[in-house]
């Protein structure tokens, strides 16, 4: 029997089945299309900022869509408690599609009026697309809750956690796919275009499922309207707090006036919004559902595991790149065990719980895992192995598995029905915001532990330059996934390339930046000062012309012939000429230019073969400390990594263990078997 006011009274069973099934397509479908474009997106973004000359704002384009899509979560469920569902479900998706196309026409036309050039037009598109974002991700929870009674809501709410991991395995690949080869499909189109233009064949689709297939569902019982002053002060609380979460701290730190400015407008305003609430008569988020147990000790809940997950998908890239020495493209193929773990978690708690009826046995279950998971990330050490690491990650992802799909459940089975929305949407934005908050402090300790382990790790003989200010040392702080050995192999041919420069000649520039290099030999820089050991070869060859030339002014025959035979001129062709003309008195002044002149040419060809030969034993000299100094720097940074990231999950685990603490405290409410809605006492 149709217990959903939201689906068709007179409709056989048969038919309500089929209507459900085709509306979940539909809206797994929308959810698909966000989830997707979270990872597809980071993917091709070094191109993207590569094309549009924007590298300085390249963290911009993924801040502008967390800030759309977390602010407006809360008003989505509001909207999708007052106004038909499908219609909300539409308008997400439009939005989010609008939003993808002019993301692919970024800068295709230049600087625009207002917009400006291509790189600012992809950070206002992002934020438009965001904008549908938020009601993607909030909208699927709450319509499978009218589709689909408690007891059966657990095994199709499992299918959203499987579809966040299915995205998260294909997002890196089509990203990487689309960015190389994906010029072919146009000429003339830039590959990542099409990472946005994907979005619309598969959107389309989308919207033909939600607007022929699926019902109004129109919410019923009593319902109010948007406060849009509420509305204003909840989005003027919550894009301070996000952005100061979000921004830089090496540019902004957390003690700065920027960050605490944002934070401070971020409680000014949210707490005008909770006195605004308590007074509006139908206010965005209705305040008395905290007195819910189950709401708020759900959310509490959800804070601390939305922290975890992030923390465990971001900081993995960074240590089997930097630790285990995998390409980029392998360091994206590593979270797909934990995608895999957290599809399989999903799925078999949501049917699980469907049939047996108990969720918080397995969200307690789910949260045991995760804290052994996390923890034995925590315990990594520099030698781990990929395999390893891949095997805690699968761990991890079945213990993140059930967290998704469960607390959202104990929350829709705990509320009124015209509170569903409001309810989903929560869960969904404590969620994102304990993502945000622990990604950012997380990212402040590693920024602090990695200063602190490199200074230990660090190579000896670099001590010394790191705290002159020398870049060799800060660049292997900051290597990201560059190759310790190729950077300082190439700080090495830097540094052979300006001798070369100085040795070839007066060359002021080279020779002030090997004199300012704490990491060349004294001697070595001394004799780049005299211009290698050419230089000496150009002094004595000198000092050998004057001698000749003094003796000549003497007319001395026996001195000049003398000094000639030590300076290795003897078989100059005009020696014979000036030693006859001086015997007999003539006048040599000519036959004297002409010795000196080929003297300098035999002395410069002697400079340059004695600074040749200097060169090929620096150069040898050069690669054999390059290969030394590069595995000490590859040592240094795998250790360095290892300890800051490994600090950073043990953290984690205490997160993580605090939210399976909070779980304990979670009522367990038996799941109910009609679509009837919860009843106010509960």
């Amino acid at each position: 029997m149709n217990n959903s006011p939201a689906l068709p009274l007179d409709a056989s069973p048969e038919e309500i089945r089929r209507i459900r099934i085709l509306t979940l397509v539909g809206i797994l479908l929308a959810l698909f299309l966000g989830a997707l474009d979270q990872t597809i997106v980071s993917t091709a973004l070094p191109r993207i900022a590569e094309d549009l000359a924007g590298l300085e704002r390249y963290s911009w384009v993924a801040t502008a869509y967390l800030l759309a899509s977390t602010v407006l979560v809360p008003i989505y469920g509001k909207l999708a408690d007052t106004y038909s569902r499908r219609n909300i479900e539409l308008f997400a998706v439009t939005v989010f599609l609008a939003g993808s196309f002019l993301c692919g026409l970024a800068g295709e036309f230049g600087t625009l009026p207002i917009l400006g050039d291509g790189m600012t037009q992809l950070i206002v598109f992002r934020g438009v697309q965001g904008i549908g974002g938020a009601g993607l991700f909030a909208m699927a929870f709450i319509v499978i809750a009218d589709l689909f009674p408690p007891s059966e809501r657990g095994k199709y709410q499992g299918l959203v956690g499987a579809t966040f991991g299915i995205a998260s395995v294909l997002g890196p690949l089509i990203g990487g796919f689309l960015t190389d080869f994906g010029g072919q499909i146009i000429p003339g189109i830039e590959g990542w275009r099409w990472v946005f233009y994907v979005n619309l064949p598969v959107g389309a689709v989308a919207l033909w499922f939600i607007a022929t297939r699926m019902p109004p569902l129109t919410p019923g019982g009593k319902r109010g309207r948007l406060s849009i002053l509420s509305a204003a002060l909840l989005v003027a609380g919550l894009l301070p707090l996000v952005l100061g979460l979000q921004l830089n701290k090496d540019l902004y730190p957390w003690g700065g006036l920027v960050t605490l400015g944002l934070l401070a407008a971020a409680v000014l305003f949210l707490v005008l919004f909770v006195l605004r609430s308590l007074r509006d008569p139908s206010p965005i988020l209705d305040l008395s559902l905290f007195s819910n147990r189950v709401f708020t000790t759900s959310n509490i809940a959800l804070l601390f595991m939305g922290g975890v997950f992030l923390s465990t998908i971001i900081f993995l890239p960074l240590f089997v790149v930097n630790v285990v020495g995998v390409s980029a493209t392998q360091a994206g193929i590593s979270l797909i065990p934990l995608s895999l773990g957290l599809v399989a978690g999903s799925v078999v708690s949501g049917q699980l719980v469907s049939r047996f009826g108990n969720y918080k046995l397995f969200m307690l279950l789910g949260g045991a895992i995760l804290i052994a998971g996390i923890f034995l990330l925590s315990q990594m050490t520099a030698d781990v192995s990929y395999g390893r690491v891949t095997l805690y990650m699968v761990i991890c992802g079945l213990g993140l598995g059930p967290s998704l799909p469960l607390f959202t459940l104990a929350i829709q089975n705990a509320v009124v029905g015209n509170q569903i929305g409001q309810a989903t949407s929560a869960s969904q934005f404590f969620r994102q915001i304990g993502a945000t908050m622990t990604a950012a402090v997380m990212g402040t300790v590693l920024a602090t532990t990695l200063s602190a382990a490199f200074a230990a790790q660090m190579p000896p003989q670099l001590a010394a330059a790191s705290q002159a200010g020398s870049g060799e040392a800060g660049e292997g702080l900051r290597v990201g996934g560059a190759n310790p050995q190729a950077l300082v192999a190439d700080s090495f041919d830097r540094r052979y390339r300006l001798l070369e420069r100085v040795f070839a000649g007066d060359d002021p520039q080279a020779l002030a930046e090997l004199e300012a290099d704490l990491l060349l030999p004294p001697e070595l820089v001394q004799q780049a000062a005299m211009g290698g050991p050419g230089g000496a070869v150009r002094v004595a060859g000198a000092a050998a012309l004057e001698q000749i030339g003094a003796a000549v002014a003497r007319a001395d025959a026996p001195a000049v012939q003398r000094s000639l035979a030590e300076a290795g001129f003897a078989d100059i062709s005009g020696a014979p000429g000036l030693l006859a003309a001086l015997r007999t008195g003539s006048a040599a002044t000519d036959l004297l230019d002409q010795v000196r002149g080929q003297a300098v040419s035999r002395i410069e060809q002697r400079a340059s073969q004695a600074n040749a030969g200097a060169l090929l034993a620096i150069r040898a000299t050069f690669d054999t400390q390059a290969q030394e100094l590069g595995n000490s720097m590859r040592a240094a940074v795998r250790q360095t990594f290892a300890d800051a990231i490994t600090k950073i999950y043990l953290f984690v685990t205490f997160i993580a263990l605090a939210g399976w603490l909070v779980t304990w405290t979670v009522p367990e409410l038996p799941l109910r078997k009609t679509m009837e809605p919860a009843v106010a006492a509960e």
